[in-house]
């Protein structure tokens, strides 16, 4: 069942001054990073900003980013070379995610501050729900050498609490996500889920417990009465990953192609459970209100097992959740894997649409950058 996220209060949104506005995004891998500095990039423009968005590689947004690209917003390639560098910097420089920015831009920076006015320089940071997060967002950090030095930069970080920067929400999401609901049932027809079929989207990286789920799939399929099952498998490394696996052969499937991040959307508003993976994915799994289950990004040092666990403890997610959680993300062994049901699921559901209305009574993330801009400017 789709259930509707909030639509946007009716009452006006707060008057920005128009200023413009220099986000850079080295891409790791995996989309997540180009994911968040495109939407914070297109909904900032949707705002009435200018936004130059400079990307090392900007391959992605060839399918990621749908068209018309909204007003006011550019693509630059990220460049070391002096040649590279507009002539003057916005009034808001932002990295993201710790990137460093090319020293050349630095220089330019320091050469704004001398004539006219520094930038607010913000370093955008990833999304955790652990309690360091409260404790640095807004924290200065002085520059103490190269050009730049003497100058401030600013740690600004998403959260799941009033204490943080919250979430990337664009202001139509919930006017589009009512919109959508009309279409559902012709979207799922449309990709194969039969009527009384449970569809399960699939966005991971190498589940340790993939194919024990796939084998718990299968079992489900030929027992009357239980859950019937239907993938929906993202390109890429979600799909490579049931490819290699013979027990994904006999699962029913739908393999999808890449699509736009409004696609995304609608994939994860159509679908009854939600396995996503990385930071955007899970924002746009929370806010669409269905279960989700979330494969963390791994870390050799299984620093993220810390990370997983202050989600899950914010979420409040109930035992099933936590221990499906754990054997997908390999901090317990595959067995462990409970096995999915209706009621599970509603139970899941639940537990999501109650963190969203939490979420959706924050200050979306967007409107604090331009608040606490226009505080520094």
């Amino acid at each position: 069942m789709l259930d509707f996220l909030p639509l946007a209060s009716e009452a006006a949104p707060h008057a920005h001054a128009p200023l413009s506005w220099d986000i850079f995004c080295q891409v790791i891998d995996n989309f997540g990073d180009v994911g968040v500095c495109w939407r914070t990039a297109a909904e900032l423009a949707a705002r009435g900003q200018t936004v130059r968005l400079w990307m090392d590689d900007a391959s992605a947004l060839q399918w990621m980013a749908p068209q018309p690209w909204p007003r006011g917003l550019s693509l630059h390639a990220w460049s070391d070379a002096a040649a590279a560098v507009p002539e003057t910097t916005g009034d808001v420089v932002i990295e993201a995610f710790g990137c460093e920015i090319p020293q050349a831009f630095v220089a330019a920076i320091a050469r704004k501050a001398e004539r006219d006015r520094a930038p607010v320089w913000i370093n955008l940071e990833y999304l955790s729900a652990e309690d360091y997060v409260e404790r640095c967002h807004r924290l200065p950090s002085r520059i103490m050498s190269g050009p730049a030095s003497g100058l401030t930069r600013w740690f600004f970080y998403p959260g799941f609490t009033e204490a943080t920067g919250a979430l990337l929400r664009e202001r139509d999401l919930g006017a589009r996500q009512q919109s959508f609901a009309a279409q559902r049932p012709q979207w799922r027809a449309e990709h194969g889920i039969l009527s009384g079929e449970c569809a399960l989207s699939l966005f991971c990286y190498e589940p340790p417990a993939l194919a024990q789920w796939l084998g718990q799939l299968l079992t489900q399929s030929q027992a009357p009465g239980a859950l019937q099952a239907r993938l929906l498998v993202t390109p890429g490394r979600a799909a490579a990953a049931m490819r290699a696996l013979p027990e994904a052969a006999q699962v029913a499937s739908c393999y999808l192609p890449p699509r736009p991040q409004p696609q995304f959307d609608e994939m994860l508003w159509a679908c009854d459970l939600n396995l996503v993976r990385g930071e955007d994915s899970l924002v746009r799994a929370l806010w669409a209100g269905q279960p989700l289950v979330w494969h963390i990004y791994p870390q050799h040092d299984n620093a993220h097992h810390d990370k997983l666990e202050a989600f899950l403890d914010w979420l409040q997610a109930p035992a099933s959740l936590r221990a499906f959680h754990h054997a997908w993300n390999g901090m317990t062994a595959p067995q462990a894997l409970p096995l999915l049901s209706p009621e599970m699921l509603e139970q899941w559901q639940q537990c999501t649409q109650a963190a969203r209305a939490q979420l959706a009574a924050q200050t979306d993330l967007i409107e604090q950058l331009q608040a606490f801009v226009a505080e520094k400017s």
